[in-house]
């Protein structure tokens, strides 16, 4: 399928299932709205899967893994090397996510989209180039290679929903990607460089003036169209953030809630709203990232973070975290626990008046 056939596709949750949730929560012998944002994500998950008596038993990490050509000036500590090592221990089962992941019984498939080495042993090949261009220099790839990265993510997204796969988690890992990222969100958000850029794995203040720099240059070389979300992304962008933004629209189109995790994720996901309105009510905030832009990314799509803990790791470390929460939250929704049956009366919405 072409991608405007995609999003023509894809309609918004059903509000009947949404209701029914939240009259559900609202049956429970508890406060009302008393577990906050958690409450409004597991009725949001109702409403995007069709089902009030939904389970989230079958979970996958999906760990989209590229190079940015815009290393080359300076705005990252490392370099492609690490990008590969970090693959393949994700492939081998060894990286930060991975023991993350077993805790809450997710999969973890770490993907290969873009990275500018080999595949590593492990690692999904659906590499669509090795490594985007250096965007200082021109546009980091073309508009065919952006548009195929984003049928991969929509792809990827089919095949899980085939498979039965409950709940999709976003990560990513790609050295040079909080700067296409940042620099994304600087379009699309309409801020400048210097608002949006963090230190990513910790550059030092000359490092940050590179990096702010390298958006600056990027913006004025390339002059992507806001309202054109694909343009922004083939030129400022990368492969990974074009994925992520796959599977954001995939998983609106097969019902199946997305869980993203930091800035990046964030990125991907405006990119994916500013597309399809619709593909909003799929989406799910696990934390508010360290980087400064993730604040008003998460406003932009209209979702509330359930962590704020300062995180900056990636591979989908903040989506495998609140993953747990909403286990817990959906143990309670699921409970039977009514007020009727706890033989009191129930909370009702108090009014002044």
């Amino acid at each position: 399928m072409e991608l405007n056939e995609i999003i023509s596709m894809i309609r918004p949750a059903d509000r009947n299932v949404y209701d029914a949730a939240l009259q559900k929560w609202d049956s429970l012998a508890k406060p009302l709205g008393s577990l906050g944002v958690l409450e409004e994500d597991i009725t949001g998950i109702a409403a995007c899967k069709g089902n009030t008596a939904f389970r989230l038993d079958r979970r996958t990490l999906l760990v989209f893994c590229a190079d940015n050509g815009v290393t080359a000036q300076g705005v990252s500590q490392c370099g492609a090397e690490v990008t590969a090592a970090v693959a393949a221990a994700l492939g081998q089962g060894t990286s930060t996510v991975n023991y993350m992941a077993d805790t809450v019984r997710c999969a973890v498939l770490p993907v290969d989209i873009g990275m500018a080495e080999d595949t590593p042993e492990g690692v999904l090949d659906r590499k669509i180039r090795r490594g985007t261009a250096d965007m200082t220099k021109g546009r980091a790839m073309t508009r065919k290679e952006c548009e195929e990265a984003i049928l991969t993510g929509v792809q990827m997204a089919k095949e899980e929903a085939q498979r039965g796969t409950d709940i999709l988690l976003l990560g990513e890992m790609g050295i040079g990607n909080t700067t296409s990222s940042a620099a994304v969100a600087s379009v699309l958000l309409e801020r400048e460089p210097e608002e949006v850029a963090g230190r990513g794995a910790g550059l030092s203040d000359s490092g940050l003036r590179r990096k702010i720099r390298a958006i600056r240059e990027a913006i004025a070389a390339n002059l992507p169209d806001p309202g054109d979300p694909v343009d922004v992304l083939n030129k400022v962008g990368g492969l990974d953030l074009a994925a992520l933004c796959g599977v954001c629209l995939g998983g609106a189109l097969f019902g199946i809630p997305v869980l993203m995790d930091g800035m990046i994720t964030n990125t991907a996901a405006l990119c994916a709203v500013r597309l399809c309105p619709q593909a909003a009510d799929a989406l799910f905030a696990s934390h508010a990232s360290g980087e400064p832009a993730s604040r008003w990314l998460l406003e932009a799509v209209r979702k509330k973070p359930c962590i704020r803990a300062g995180l900056r790791l990636g591979e989908g470390t903040g989506a495998v975290l609140a993953l747990g929460m909403l286990d817990q939250a959906l143990a309670v929704y699921g409970s039977g626990h009514t007020f009727g049956k706890l033989g009191i009366e129930a909370y009702t919405p108090q009014q002044e008046g």
